[in-house]
């Protein structure tokens, strides 16, 4: 069991590096038994095809991901200030060595069939995050927490876009300095989506 256990670790991470680094195309299986050091035969083994392959190393991604995002924004007294943590956190991230931008951004983009299971592997990522968002954006207390929460999240999408494209890690300033004025109008009633109710 462990045995098998490791060689799926080993496989996982290793296509989850090259494809976050490379893309998804630009990866061949040549290049995933090469770093993975797992034999093609047990490759398709545990995974009959290659979309199968990249769906399963995302998950594993996500779970990471998330781990050090909720890590990254610890409970509070101060429910405000706990949103805002989300932004020197991503700048960290934006920073980071090996940064390619958000990982299901790029392997959606990449994937031309929307009923693919890396859409879907994406989409579930990308509703992990909005949840948690909206325990955050709850917790302070707005009177449209869902939609102050959905745009958290185009906030942090488009800063990771922008540091991607731009090189450019201040853009996780920028979005928190968007974000504090968000929470600002939520608050107070003026919220951009207090005009739909």
């Amino acid at each position: 069991m462990s045995d098998e256990f490791s060689i799926q670790t080993r496989l996982l991470e290793a296509t989850e590096q090259l494809v976050y680094s490379g893309g998804i195309h630009a990866t061949g299986m040549d290049a995933i038994v090469k770093a993975s050091g797992v034999a093609r035969k047990s490759i398709y083994r545990l995974y009959p095809t290659k979309e199968a392959l990249v769906a399963a190393a995302l998950l594993n991604r996500d779970a990471r991901w998330m781990a050090w995002f909720i890590r990254s924004t610890p409970p509070t007294d101060d429910p405000p200030a706990r949103v805002m943590s989300i932004f020197p956190a991503l700048r960290q991230w934006f920073e980071s060595d090996g940064f390619h931008g958000c990982a299901f951004i790029n392997a959606a983009g990449e994937t031309e069939d929307p009923d693919s299971e890396i859409r879907a592997v994406s989409r579930f990522h990308k509703q992990r995050l909005l949840d948690y968002l909206n325990e955050l954006t709850q917790a302070c207390g707005l009177p449209d927490s869902q939609e102050t929460a959905r745009q958290l999240l185009v906030l942090i999408d488009g800063a990771t876009a922008v540091a991607l494209v731009s090189g450019d890690a201040s853009a996780a300033d920028s979005a928190g300095r968007a974000a504090a004025l968000l929470l600002e109008a939520s608050r107070s009633g003026n919220g951009p989506s207090s005009s739909h109710h």
